[in-house]
């Protein structure tokens, strides 16, 4: 591992979160840093939000974010007649879930860009197979620069 750079490590760090279920720990020791750079990177260069984004459309983050609103209600209902109204943990939940579903309903996310300009890219290939390779060439640098 010394024979790599710290950029180096760190990417292949970043590489070994997005593609592996891996814990910290397991990076840490695979690449050769601690625990704690490997957590800095990751909360530095937002690596849960990229995985997420690569993993999950929005609209199937929406769509779990409903069935845990909807799970919450459940419990509510199951409560005796003349108590089926939210504790403070329950409302606080209803409140963090759909300000979450709004501000997803309302924003596009990096998996959906990224499906948007793929099939720009495979749409252009046929016809024009120079054009297409630029526009993956500047697609990328959009792409790096929303992450």
């Amino acid at each position: 591992m010394a024979d790599l750079t710290n950029t180096q490590k760190k990417e292949w760090a970043r590489t070994l979160y997005l593609r592996e279920n891996l814990t910290q720990q397991e990076i840490a020791d695979r690449v050769g840093v601690s625990r704690v750079t490997v957590s800095n990177w990751c909360r530095g260069g937002k690596w849960e939000e990229q995985k997420v984004g690569l993993t999950l459309t929005r609209r199937e983050q929406v769509q779990s974010l409903y069935r845990q609103v909807a799970e919450v209600n459940n419990a509510i209902q199951l409560k005796p007649e003349g108590q089926r109204y939210p504790d403070a943990k329950q409302a606080d939940t209803i409140v963090k879930l759909t300000s979450a579903i709004r501000n997803m309903e309302q924003e596009v996310g990096i998996a959906d860009r990224i499906a948007v300009l793929t099939d720009v890219i495979e749409w252009m290939r046929p016809s024009d197979l120079d054009k297409a390779k630029e526009l993956t060439s500047l697609f990328d640098a959009y792409v790096k620069d929303k992450l």
